[in-house]
């Protein structure tokens, strides 16, 4: 999965072109709606008043979709950086960033003091455990004549430590990906953080709401908006993704010193204003119908429904989104 997603030459993200677009493989809230920045900007104000934390990051920061809206709404006093491992999407953010402020690691930001991940998790490379009686194998990836396939081994101990504390409820047979990549960013993350918060956002759930999806597992491909092939097929050509298991990313902010919040990404958004901005902009939209003023109409309507695609129960409303405060 790492090298299918990262590696410099071939991966999708690393060597491709820009993948979160319209015309690329898959969109996320920020491309959806400029409201998704703007909301989080009410909540990185909320951390200055709190803390005092201006330096800003996005990690996994895509096409800029997200930051240029939030800087716009933040204003003056901070200090953002965009964390960026692909190419493509470097050179996009430099038309929102200065490119000084765009960097291809984390281990370039020194002082953090609110961290952003928007679908960053799903994305770091996980192992394969399968419930097996009592214990645990892995699935592994192996090289054979025709191509690559699963075969299965005994788990490494560190990989069912994780799936003791975080697997959940699991079946025999049951599949469950192995997130300690993700786990281990997390702690990295908070442990940068002097005061501040880490806000991760993300498909997924806790241990418990993962168990329905545990007989398949949540293993999967996208490219060009649509379900891609399996995951051993054409590598370095699809996206590769799972639901994040959002108990133990909890844990790892808590291992960390943080204390952590978890919501769905309505409740979230709802909390930081953005009903009062679809309120808002009904209102605007039913005072043009009375003026007659069609196609202003028209672009306020556009707005307002982007905007609650963000809150749709059943679709991005749904995400869920750790907020991990430190200090």
């Amino acid at each position: 999965m790492a090298a299918c997603l990262y590696d410099p030459q071939e991966g999708f993200f690393a060597a491709g072109p820009l993948r979160s677009a319209r015309d690329g493989d898959f969109l996320t809230s920020p491309e959806v709606s400029p409201w998704f920045g703007r909301t989080l900007a009410r909540f990185v104000a909320s951390e200055r008043e709190r803390c005092g934390a201006t330096e800003i990051v996005e990690v996994g920061a895509g096409s800029g979709s997200l930051l240029g809206p939030l800087v716009d709404a933040l204003g003056e006093g901070y200090h953002v950086r965009a964390v960026e491992a692909s190419p493509a999407a470097r050179q996009a953010l430099a038309a929102v960033l200065a490119p000084s402020r765009v960097i291809a690691s984390l281990d370039n930001a020194d002082d953090v003091g609110v961290v952003i991940a928007n679908e960053l998790l799903d994305n770091l490379p996980v192992a394969l455990a399968v419930r097996s009686g009592g214990g645990w194998l892995e699935r592994r990836v192996d090289a054979g004549d025709d191509g690559f396939q699963f075969v299965e081994a005994p788990l490494r101990r560190e990989l069912a430590d994780w799936c003791d504390a975080f697997a959940g409820p699991m079946p025999d047979g049951g599949l469950v990906e192995v997130q300690l990549v993700a786990t281990r960013w997390v702690e990295d993350v908070v442990n940068r953080i002097d005061v501040g918060a880490l806000v991760a956002i993300d498909y997924g759930g806790t241990a418990e709401e993962l168990a329905p999806r545990r007989r398949e597992g949540t293993l999967r491909t996208y490219r060009a908006h649509h379900l891609g092939p399996e995951p051993l097929l054409d590598p370095g050509t699809t996206d590769i993704t799972v639901d994040v298991n959002f108990t133990a990313m909890a844990a790892a902010a808590r291992a960390g010193g943080a204390s952590v919040e978890l919501l769905r990404q309505d409740d979230f958004l709802g909390a930081w204003g953005l009903r009062d901005v679809v309120r808002e902009l009904r209102e605007q939209e039913l005072a043009l119908a009375t003026e007659g003023d069609a196609m202003e109409r028209l672009a306020v309507r556009s707005e307002r429904t982007d905007a609650e695609t963000l809150l749709h129960p059943r679709g991005l409303g749904d995400f869920r989104v750790m907020v991990a405060r430190v200090g």
